[in-house]
C-alpha cells in the first residue's frame, strides 16, 4: 500500500459481519450493523509526548482490533474500503 498515516494514527480493514443470525436467520445488507472488528494495515510512529519524544504505538500490522461502531474516517484506498482511526478509538486486541 502507498499510504502511511502519521502520529497515532492507524488503518483498519472493517472484517465483514455476520450474515446470518445464530438461528439461520439471513439478514439483508440494509438491516446489518456496522462492523466493529478489523485487521490492521498499517500504523503511524506513535505521538509525541511533552518532551518531543516519540512514543510508539502498541498496535502492529496484522493485529485484529475492536473499535467503537462509528470510529474512525471511512476513505478508499487502491479500491479497497479503509478506515483510519487514532489508536485510542481502537478499543483492544482479539488473540
Amino acid at each position: 500500500m502507498a499510504f502511511r498515516p502519521l502520529h497515532d494514527r492507524v488503518v483498519v480493514q472493517a472484517l465483514d459481519s455476520e450474515s446470518k443470525t445464530a438461528g439461520g436467520i439471513i439478514i439483508p445488507d440494509t438491516a446489518k450493523e456496522k462492523p466493529s472488528q478489523g485487521k490492521v494495515i498499517s500504523v503511524g510512529p506513535g505521538a509525541r509526548d511533552n518532551d518531543g519524544k516519540i512514543v510508539p504505538i502498541d498496535l502492529k500490522k496484522g493485529d485484529t482490533v475492536l473499535y467503537g461502531k462509528y470510529s474512525g474516517t471511512e476513505v478508499k484506498i487502491d479500491g479497497k474500503d479503509l478506515l483510519i482511526m487514532r489508536e485510542s478509538d481502537v478499543m483492544g486486541v482479539i488473540d
